[in-house]
C-alpha cells in the first residue's frame, strides 16, 4: 500500500488532492447508478404485474387445421438403388 501511495504522489504531486477528489466523486455516482440498477431490477422482480392475461378469451389458431397423411400404403416408397441389397 506504501508503494502505491508513493507511486501516486510522483505521478500527480500536487494535484493528488483534486485527482482523489475526483475519484471519490466518480466512484460514489458509481455507487448511485448501481443502486439504482439494483432497485430497478428489484421493483421489477417484486412487483405486481400490470396486465393480466384471460385465458378464457382466447381466439382460435388464424392457420387451417393439421391433417395428416392417409395411413396404409397408398404413399409411394423410393427405390433402393441397384447393389443395396444385404445379400452383397
Amino acid at each position: 500500500m506504501l508503494i502505491v501511495g508513493a507511486l501516486a504522489v510522483l505521478l500527480f504531486g500536487s494535484r493528488l488532492p483534486e485527482v482523489a477528489r475526483s475519484m471519490g466523486r466518480s466512484f460514489t455516482e458509481f455507487k448511485k447508478g448501481v443502486q439504482g440498477l439494483e432497485d430497478g431490477m428489484r421493483d421489477a422482480v417484486y412487483s405486481e404485474p400490470v396486465d393480466t392475461i384471460d385465458y378464457d378469451d382466447q381466439q382460435g389458431p388464424s392457420g387451417p387445421a393439421f391433417e395428416p397423411p392417409p395411413a396404409g400404403g397408398d404413399t409411394p416408397r423410393p427405390a433402393k438403388p441397384p447393389g443395396d441389397s444385404p445379400d452383397g
